[in-house]
């Protein structure tokens, strides 16, 4: 399995949008986060943005929607061109349903309070899991290393079932903490800040996915 480093533009100036998903050419993905001020207490990158991005960005994009009623609006962003669309259990109705709806790698995001367990059997209906690593809802938070055991469950529950299935971490993934996670189980790395705060983010992609690469197997 190999290292997926994910850059996060919610910390990138917009004022020079183009120019700063240039910047992450080297990445694998652009993670776009999608926040309604309903499912978390922020507003930011609806639609119209994650469509820019889609035609702008050098590499695929990765929509993390933050939002109530995924159910209606998560398939739009798969027609929108998103490469992967990841939605949050706990705002979904129906999320097995959803997911075979969704013409795109699909994604389950489970908050920090959420446990993976409810949604051992039906692991297989997603590409990748992510456990959040901070709170849902702004940038430049906190690691929460309390959550690699629950990363290592979710890769472990994975493994036993003979899964492909990703597990990406959110919030506060930056040098000092991506090792942990990788070690936990982790293959896929949002990174927001610590990518985007760097004086050359090419490099620090590099030097995250130099950082992860012996763990992730």
């Amino acid at each position: 399995m190999s290292v997926v480093i994910s850059p996060s533009i919610l910390n990138c100036d917009f004022g020079h949008f183009a120019d700063e998903l240039a910047r992450i050419s080297t990445a694998d993905y652009v993670h776009v986060d999608v926040m309604d001020n309903h499912f978390v207490p922020n507003l930011a990158l609806g639609l119209p943005l994650v469509e820019a991005a889609v035609h702008a960005s050098p590499v695929p994009v990765d929509a993390h929607l933050m939002i109530e009623d995924p159910d209606r609006w998560a398939p739009v962003y798969a027609e929108a061109g998103c490469a992967s669309v990841t939605f949050h259990a706990e705002a979904a109705s129906a999320p097995l349903r959803l997911a075979r709806e969704i013409r795109a790698q699909v994604g389950l995001a489970l908050r920090p309070a959420t446990g993976v367990e409810p949604y051992v059997d039906i692991l297989g209906e997603f590409d990748m899991i992510l456990v959040m690593t901070v709170e849902p809802g702004f940038g430049g938070q906190s690691f929460i290393e309390s959550m690699m055991p629950k990363v290592s469950r979710t890769r472990k529950a994975i493994r036993d079932a003979g899964l492909d299935v990703w597990v990406q971490v959110d919030g506060g993934v930056s040098r000092s903490t991506i090792e942990k996670a990788a070690q936990a189980g982790a293959n896929n790395f949002v990174a927001g800040s610590a990518v985007y705060r760097a004086e050359d983010a090419a490099a620090e992609v590099e030097a995250l996915r130099q950082l992860a690469a012996p763990h992730v197997h």
